[in-house]
């Protein structure tokens, strides 16, 4: 509690005011002349795993940058991350702050009454969401500037049955979800979070996130000394029998009520231990959970670091770091709609790191019959042939997505010419086997964006003698057939269950795509390839 005190010693960003207002710690409102009486410095020489001073920014800016450019949202972010355990977590702090910002909820059942000049969103799952700002220029058939992003990490999920026990423990049975290098997952302090389903006292039932701060689970090592050769061969834990978190030592468990009935001799779904739990953190009875979905989180928070506090160390930086630069420029941006003639969208999808392949991921239609709705409804002011797939045709998606920055002890993995290092900014991806969405065309569009504020770029191609990863880009680029470019932050220690970033690189990322929401519609237009 205290490190969470810590971060909001400042005051937030306006725009976000209002999502803040809910904390209701009074050391939430201690100003910067109250803290220098006390402590006899500012907040911002202060930081341990907390956030930088709002107000500063971590780049020289530049004659031309617009005010909201100027802006660091590097404190902010933290803010976010540390909020952020899960993808639904991660949703729901999107959900709150667009709200603070003045956005309108949308529910997919319902008809829509939609308005140039009109900013909305929506959420599917609770783990994927929609959000866009129609300018007041808007006109049937013009194009989509889209950011899309993904909310998931790879992680351990809880099996359905996750109760066991072994040699006088009470263990947690888990599944990998996604790439992980779950060896980094080994001797930290974990605990859970997601959701669960309650039921009601009137019979109906009640969706709620869950987040457990204290650890309640640890994934303990062999010791050397059992190990000998694990130095010289290698740490080769076996996923199914050596990833398993330890819960407690094994006592008498006193099963709840409905454990009782449903089990008779069959051994418990979860232990009463771990429900009981979920249920204080909750304020629900045990007997009221009625399903879950739950991932193992790691505990420490997200922080400033390295001797310069220059660097982000954090958990999930892939991709909520993007998620969040996508979402603060599409909230900034929204008060420019005057002059807009497109819609301005950010698009945050979940299983991202598993294919993509379900109804909340890129593979389902969410964002394209999101568009579809959009021109639909808007299309009673101007009547014409074809109005979606002429706005189809108009559109450039932003695909983010952290990127490989170089590391110092492995530079040899990257092809010699595209190494992007931290500190350097934004990363195009390009890859001829459309394992990235990149074209020539789409890359040079995107460098201007970056070059009306002299914003640094970086590219990167992966060697030949090595397989390339992938992103949302393609998918969606092949959906429709959207202009895309794929491009990411630089990062080290990719899918490590504590990940680090550049602070500078984060501020650089928030202004190329506030440069992308102000400026696209006007650099789209000096550029024609097809006729």
């Amino acid at each position: 509690m205290a490190l969470r005190c810590l971060q909001l010693l400042r005051p937030p960003h306006p725009s976000l005011q209002k999502t803040y207002s809910r904390i209701s710690s009074p050391i939430g409102s201690i100003s910067d002349a109250a803290w220098r009486r006390l402590n006899g410095s500012s907040p911002s020489s202060r930081l341990l795993c907390s956030t930088s001073d709002q107000n500063q920014s971590t780049q020289v800016t530049h004659e031309g940058v617009n005010q909201c450019s100027q802006k660091s949202i590097v404190g902010d972010l933290l803010d976010y991350l540390n909020e952020s355990w899960t993808q639904f977590h991660a949703t729901a702090e999107a959900k709150r702050q667009l709200l603070a910002a003045g956005f309108e909820l949308l529910n997919e059942n319902d008809d829509w009454d939609l308005q140039p000049g009109g900013r909305y969103f929506f959420t599917r799952n609770m783990s994927c969401l929609i959000a866009f700002s129609i300018g007041q220029k808007y006109n049937v058939g013009n194009g989509f500037h889209i950011i899309a992003a993904h909310t998931d990490s790879p992680c351990l999920k809880l099996k359905p049955r996750s109760a066991s026990s072994k040699s006088g423990y009470l263990t947690v049975n888990v599944q990998t979800y996604g790439g992980g290098l779950w060896y980094t997952w080994f001797d930290r302090d974990l605990s859970l979070a997601g959701r669960v389903i309650l039921r009601d006292g009137n019979g109906s039932f009640l969706h709620r996130l869950v987040r457990v701060k204290r650890p309640l689970l640890r994934v303990p090592t062999l010791a050397i000394h059992l190990d000998r050769t694990v130095n010289s061969d290698g740490f080769k834990p076996n996923l199914e029998t050596h990833l398993v978190p330890l819960l407690a030592t094994k006592n008498e468990e006193i099963q709840t009520k409905s454990q009782e009935r449903t089990n008779s001799n069959k051994s418990p779904q979860h232990h009463s231990l771990l429900l009981n739990a979920l249920s204080e953190e909750i304020g629900c009875n045990c007997e009221e959970i009625m399903a879950m979905e739950l991932n193992v989180c790691d505990t420490q928070p997200s922080c400033l670091g390295g001797v310069k506090n220059e660097f982000i160390f954090s958990g999930r930086l892939d991709n909520l770091a993007s998620c969040y630069c996508a979402l603060r420029s599409l909230i900034d941006s929204s008060d420019g709609l005057s002059d807009e003639t497109a819609v301005r969208m950010v698009a945050l999808f979940d299983n991202e790191e598993v294919g993509s392949n379900s109804m909340q991921g890129a593979g389902a239609p969410t964002m394209f019959q999101a568009m579809r709705r959009i021109v639909d409804n808007l299309v009673h002011q101007s009547m014409g042939e074809a109005a979606f797939e002429r706005a189809i045709r108009s559109s450039f998606l932003v695909s983010a997505d952290m990127a490989h920055g170089v590391h110092p002890n492995f530079s040899d993995k990257h092809e010699e010419h595209h190494r992007p290092g931290l500190q350097k900014g934004l990363v195009i991806k390009h890859n001829a086997n459309q394992r990235y969405a990149t074209s020539a065309v789409t890359a040079f569009l995107f460098k201007q964006v970056a070059q009306i504020h002299d914003l640094p770029v970086q590219e990167f191609v992966v060697r030949n003698d090595m397989g390339c990863g992938s992103t949302i880009g393609p998918i969606l680029a092949s959906g429709v057939g959207i202009r895309t470019v794929d491009c990411g932050i630089p990062q080290l220690s990719m899918h490590s269950v504590r990940e680090i970033c550049g602070k500078e690189d984060i501020d650089n990322a928030y202004r190329i795509f506030s440069s992308f929401f102000d400026n696209f519609s006007e650099i789209d237009k000096k550029l024609s390839v097809d006729f």
